[in-house]
């Protein structure tokens, strides 16, 4: 009986052995990434991975509540699996560094839009079915821009100068990241 005891504990080590084995074979033979910035596979929040700036998803304030407070909003239509979105990214996290406070900044994934949005006040109502696709909302809830397609930094930041009253690029001071500590950051001008 004892050595029936034996040979199955034996037999199950040796089982789970070969299963270990066979296991780490196999994740020597899975390539470490399947998805990159220039094809339209899923790898996870595109604002974290290439916008550097994984707090816009979810978005801090939806569209109700920015434009019951009278605030500009800038909606940006994407899907996870986008090549066109992963590479503009970067650029609403760069727009997020100076109007991020002052407007609502809106990441709206289409795959979570209900299949009717009929209120102005919801997401849906302005999307017109490709991505990206940028939206930039008025403190009076007009549409002042709306383009499909990846847009430049500079032709949204003219759209949000418009909207805040401010000088145009040109005729302003650049406002830059001064970092000075690894945590904390101003915006200063470049002279500072």
């Amino acid at each position: 009986m004892r050595n029936c005891h034996t040979r199955r504990r034996l037999l199950s080590v040796g089982l789970l052995s070969l299963i270990a084995v066979f296991g780490f074979l196999l994740l020597l033979g899975t390539p470490p990434a399947l998805a990159g910035l220039d094809d339209d596979r899923f790898d996870g929040n595109i604002f974290a991975l290439y916008g550097g700036n994984g707090s816009l998803v979810p978005p801090r304030i939806d569209l109700a509540g920015t434009l019951k407070r009278n605030k500009p909003a800038l909606l940006v239509f994407y899907i996870e699996d986008s090549s066109d979105c992963k590479k503009f990214a970067p650029t609403i996290s760069q727009l997020q560094q100076p109007y991020g406070r002052a407007a609502g900044f809106i990441p709206v994934n289409i795959d979570s839009l209900p299949p009717e949005s009929p209120e102005p006040t919801e997401p849906g109502y302005y999307y017109e079915g490709l991505v990206p696709q940028t939206v930039v909302i008025d403190q009076e809830g007009k549409v002042v821009f709306n383009e499909t397609g990846q847009v430049s930094y500079e032709q949204v930041d003219d759209v949000m100068r418009k909207v805040f009253d401010l000088l145009p690029r040109a005729e302003s001071v650049e406002l830059k990241r001064r970092m000075y500590n690894e945590i904390s950051s101003e915006l200063s001008s470049e002279g500072s």
